[in-house]
């Protein structure tokens, strides 16, 4: 399995202007596979009611964004409710070999080259990774929680944009909202893109959960997987993040467990 950020992150940080979305690590495909690139048209007219086989363009939504290092942004991350509303979920692969010292978080970013900051940059103050992941990238726990600071004026990143609901042992067999941003050879103004889909067991990694949808190129790892999604100001409850895939159109996620659970909760603390 190709991880679509591994690659993204490190030209990002030493020399490239990687831009943050959906996805995971590794190099993106060569081509469009059987989904296609994402398309502003809406739900080809061959895939049955309320399934895309291929992403399209997202409004703004304010809760997802990118992670930014400097002036390079890659990899897609989103607010997840808690009780102090500074917490925010992505895939492990995209910080964990990082200092939070420079990391920040940039909800509802857009816009060609660096791009805007409409709901401007959360600096990161704690990373939590499970110690699988630290010690074997076990594809299962790829899933990492980040702490936020709060503002200038002290508020919390949750109370501006808001946040989904995490939901811990969801299940691999759902109807999922994934919404990301690819890199931008395939995505020059830096838009959201999402796909609604259904998502099953991945027959390959009994552990994670796959779907199948065109659009998701390098840079998508991190995007939240969400179910009961009703819009950009309800964007239901996340089971997991982008992970994997091994062509823009077939990608995993590892689901939120009680793994998932332990570090959300130590994300709260930090």
């Amino acid at each position: 399995m190709h991880r679509l950020g591994v690659v993204g992150r490190v030209m990002a940080l030493v020399t490239a202007v990687m831009v943050g979305g959906a996805g995971c690590g590794g190099p993106a495909a060569s081509s469009p596979q059987a989904g296609g690139s994402p398309s502003a048209s809406g739900t080809p007219a061959s895939s049955p009611p309320g399934i895309q086989t291929a992403a399209v363009a997202a409004p703004k939504i304010p809760s997802v964004g990118v992670l930014v290092s400097g002036d390079d942004h890659y990899c897609t991350a989103s607010v997840v409710d808690s009780p102090r509303g500074n917490v925010i979920a992505t895939a492990a692969h995209c910080p964990a070999s990082l200092s939070p010292d420079g990391l920040e978080f940039a909800p509802g970013f857009s816009g060609a080259a660096k791009g805007t900051y409409p709901y401007g940059k959360w600096k990161v103050r704690a990373i939590q990774v499970d110690d699988k992941w630290n010690a074997d990238q076990e594809d299962s726990v790829d899933f990492a929680f980040l702490t936020v600071e709060p503002d200038a004026q002290g508020r919390s990143v949750q109370s501006v944009v808001g946040a989904s609901t995490p939901e811990w042992g969801a299940g691999t067999d759902q109807r999922v909202t994934v919404i990301g941003y690819p890199v931008e050879d395939h995505n020059p103004d830096n838009r959201p893109i999402m796909c609604t889909t259904n998502a099953a067991r991945d027959p390959q990694e009994p552990a994670m959960m796959r779907m199948r949808c065109g659009g998701f190129w390098d840079g998508t790892s991190g995007s939240p997987w969400l179910i009961s999604y009703q819009g950009p100001d309800r964007p239901g409850r996340i089971i997991g993040v982008l992970s994997g895939g091994d062509t823009d159109a077939e990608s995993t996620a590892a689901p939120f467990d009680a793994r998932a659970h332990s570090l959300y909760e130590r994300a709260t603390r930090a």
